[in-house]
């Protein structure tokens, strides 16, 4: 399956701005039948997506965010979530209460594309098209030593940054990590407005760092997940999963379609107006088309 990538051009955080708030003013647009499901990565929750669940629903998408578990208001405390199944749940859950007959735009960013991989195996046939955004992207999670070189995030040279803890007791490995604030603008956010990552240093939240690594899976029988499409979206400064372990990513497990966004490692604050471009172009281009097939 071949690939092509397509850049996008750069918006001031005043176009961002100015694009959602006019876009609250108009009427509301006739429905759109797709319906996205937006997954976040580890620390975060369903806030993350605000600017995007704005833009899409004002242009009549039927949007859905998941809290993981751990993750935004979930209640769960990360360091008892020790299986990315058990993480994992909440997403699963609401895969399988679908009708049998609908299907869903699964977004993943960062870790929530191991996420979104899982979910494309259990329910391939509830799955229309599977955005990876600056995420993990490994059809069966980590088997080996290379799937970690290009699934785990190196921020080693940015010094100790984790807050870490150990629901296992001291001598055993951590279970839930968070970067520290004073680190997050720098390595999360470094090209997003002030006020999306003081709002992110207020609801990031320790992830299950156990449950993430222990991430595997096995391709179900039937018309799995190659069955498919899939598209990738690269993030060219993003210091978290950087661009040449995208590029890796890519290249043993080719999607549909690349494209590329000059942001940091979180582009629903720094480019949300060329993110929302990009998910409908990806969704005109490959749900319900044979091209990505």
């Amino acid at each position: 399956m071949g690939s092509s990538e397509k850049a996008t051009n750069n918006n001031t955080s005043d176009d961002t701005h100015e694009s959602l708030t006019t876009n609250s003013l108009l009427p509301p647009p006739p429905p759109h039948h797709h319906h996205f499901v937006l997954v976040h990565g580890i620390s975060g929750g369903s806030w993350c997506w605000y600017k995007i669940r704005t833009l899409l629903e004002s242009s009549g998408y039927k949007v859905s965010c998941i809290d993981l578990k751990g993750g935004g208001i979930d209640p769960t405390d990360a360091n008892s979530i020790l299986t990315f199944d058990d993480y994992n749940k909440p997403l699963l859950d609401f895969m399988s209460s679908l009708p049998p007959n609908e299907q869903v735009i699964l977004v993943g960013h960062s870790a929530g594309g191991l996420s979104v991989t899982q979910a494309t195996q259990k329910f391939a046939k509830k799955v229309s098209l599977a955005i990876y955004l600056a995420a993990t992207m490994l059809k069966l999670g980590f088997w080996n030593d290379e799937d970690v070189k290009d699934g785990v995030p190196d921020l080693s040279s940015f010094g100790d940054i984790y807050e870490l803890g150990f629901g296992l007791g001291p001598n055993q490995p951590p279970t839930s990590a968070l970067i520290k604030k004073e680190f997050q603008p720098k390595i999360l956010y470094q090209l997003s407005p002030p006020e999306d990552y003081t709002l992110a240093a207020m609801l990031l939240r320790p992830g299950p760092i156990l449950a993430l690594t222990s991430a595997r899976f096995e391709e179900e029988d039937g018309d799995g997940i190659d069955g498919v499409p899939w598209i990738y979206i690269k993030t060219m400064h993003d210091h978290v999963v950087k661009p040449h372990q995208q590029e890796e990513m890519i290249r043993k497990w080719p999607p549909a379609e690349v494209y590329v966004l000059e942001s940091d490692h979180s582009p629903f604050f720094s480019r949300p107006d060329e993110l929302f471009g990009l998910l409908v172009k990806a969704t005109g281009s490959c749900v319900g088309s044979c091209e990505c097939n």
